[in-house]
């Protein structure tokens, strides 16, 4: 299937297309409403012809009717010229009403009217006459005036016909140019839906190249089919898809590398550590062995900081690609934190599940992340002998989960910078914590990765933490869009 060149060229082309119907329907309606506004003129031009002729007909006989009269008493040769003379014009008057359209009957009353005129014109002039003519000349003229009124009812016929016809021409084209519009509208909506589809289907090619990109999934090539501004666009997505697997590439080599020869050199530093810790070459003085304990101490302190580090920049690119689906919300909830019962029991720590069950839309791998940290955040700050309670519910249509012990709790001044990266809190009397400071900030990264938040809740003594996830993930409404 072949496209125009230039998106603005399909766009237009399909504007045409849509619009042809109408524009068909449009010329249409206005060819029958100028045949219907023909029609009128012809129909009031014939009702004023039958008009005038049918009263210069009446007239014609009125005046034939006087002559007659005056002929059956009088032997004056000037009236029979006279009537010669209305017979004439009687007779084209005639001729013109019987050119218009009339029907049997009127025709028949026409025919009628000329055929009692021309006996009467023929009794009048034939020669000789005698006085027996005024009896037959009164009969004439009597048929003569009763055909008349007949013929002078020709004018309201031929008016109420012509007006018959045009009502019934109009409710035709009426019904003509309702067929029509619903047609033409159907045939435009069924060609605006075709070309609605082959339009958007660059714009729909396009968008899923955007949501491969933004996936990071740079394995597949983008190919865009449309016009060539879209295919151009199309060719530099994948170009940013060759670009950003280029780097995706050096940066995973470089955390290789970066990891491979911080170990080398941080292994023999660890095992040499431990050879002096353990007296391999020699007794050691107190000072020394304090600060062989502490090479020994800090080195496995920075071998953990790496691979934590590591497992951040995996936590990163595991929140660019969210896997979301439905997930039973306190099932997942419980085990993530039944996980940790062992520390918590080995601490004296009381763990209570408060967890209500719901059904949400989110990673189920990612969100047992979060809750981890948390719970393993709580366990680690809670003192011996303290409660850790882990609540989750949905209000509002989202997913509250909240995280709460019995520990010093997050100072004010830290509430806001205890999710940054390396991050430690102080565990009272300014004392920090043991740890890497990942925790809390891995847990924000994939949070908000599901178009959620997460943040310390001020009221209440101990820890209190709250992530507020929106049960249909912001990912899977992307998807949907």
């Amino acid at each position: 299937m072949s496209y125009p060149r230039s998106f603005l060229g399909l766009l237009l082309a399909g504007f045409t297309l849509v619009i042809l119907p109408l524009v068909g329907a449009l010329a249409y309606s206005a060819w029958n409403t100028e045949r219907l506004a023909g029609q009128s003129r012809s129909a009031v031009f014939n009702a004023s012809q039958a008009a005038r002729a049918s009263r210069s007909l009446v007239e014609r006989i009125g005046t034939i009717e006087r002559l007659a009269q005056q002929a059956a008493v009088l032997d004056d040769p000037e009236l029979i010229q006279g009537y010669a003379r209305v017979h004439r014009s009687f007779r084209q008057l005639a001729e013109e009403i019987g050119q218009l359209p009339l029907d049997d009957t009127q025709l028949g009353a026409l025919s009628r009217a000329v055929r009692h005129e021309q006996a009467l014109y023929d009794l009048l002039t034939g020669m000789p006459r005698s006085r027996v003519e005024a009896a037959a000349i009164s009969e004439h003229v009597d048929q003569l005036v009763d055909a008349s009124r007949e013929v002078l009812a020709i004018n309201n016929l031929i008016v109420d016909r012509e007006v018959e016809r045009l009502r019934a021409s109009a409710d035709e084209v009426q019904r003509g140019l309702i067929l029509l519009l619903l047609f033409s509208t159907a045939v435009a909506l069924t060609i605006a839906l075709a070309l609605t589809r082959y339009i958007a289907r660059p714009i729909v090619a396009i968008d899923a190249a955007i949501r491969q990109l933004g996936g990071a999934d740079f394995s597949r090539p983008i190919a865009v089919r449309g016009p060539e501004d879209l295919r151009y666009l199309g060719r530099r997505l994948d170009w940013l898809r060759r670009r950003l697997d280029e780097f995706e590439s050096q940066k995973n080599r470089f955390l290789r590398h970066v990891s491979h020869e911080l170990k080398t050199p941080l292994t023999a530093l660890r095992e040499g550590a431990e050879l002096l810790n353990d007296q391999v070459a020699g007794p050691l003085v107190p000072a020394q062995q304090q600060v062989v304990s502490i090479m020994r101490d800090n080195s496995v302190k920075l071998q953990r900081l790496i691979e934590e580090l590591l497992d951040y920049q995996r936590a990163l690119h595991a929140a660019a690609s969210l896997e979301v689906k439905p997930v039973v919300l306190d099932s997942l909830v419980s085990e993530a934190t039944r996980a940790h019962e062992l520390a918590a029991q080995s601490k004296g720590l009381r763990l209570n599940i408060d967890s209500q069950a719901a059904m949400v839309e989110a990673d189920p791998e990612k969100l047992r992340s979060i809750i981890d940290n948390l719970v393993s955040n709580a366990v680690k700050f809670t003192p011996p002998g303290g409660t850790i309670t882990v609540k989750a519910r949905v209000q509002a249509g989202e997913a509250v989960i909240e995280v709460m012990d019995s520990g010093p709790g997050v100072p004010p001044e830290e509430r806001e910078s205890i999710f940054n990266l390396f991050w430690r809190g102080r565990k009272g009397e300014g004392t920090r914590i043991k740890g890497s400071g990942l925790g809390l900030a891995i847990a924000r990264e994939l949070v908000e990765a599901h178009g959620g938040h997460i943040a310390v809740v001020p009221e209440g003594s101990g820890g209190h933490f709250r992530v507020t996830l929106p049960r249909r993930s912001a990912r899977a409404l992307a998807d949907a869009a």
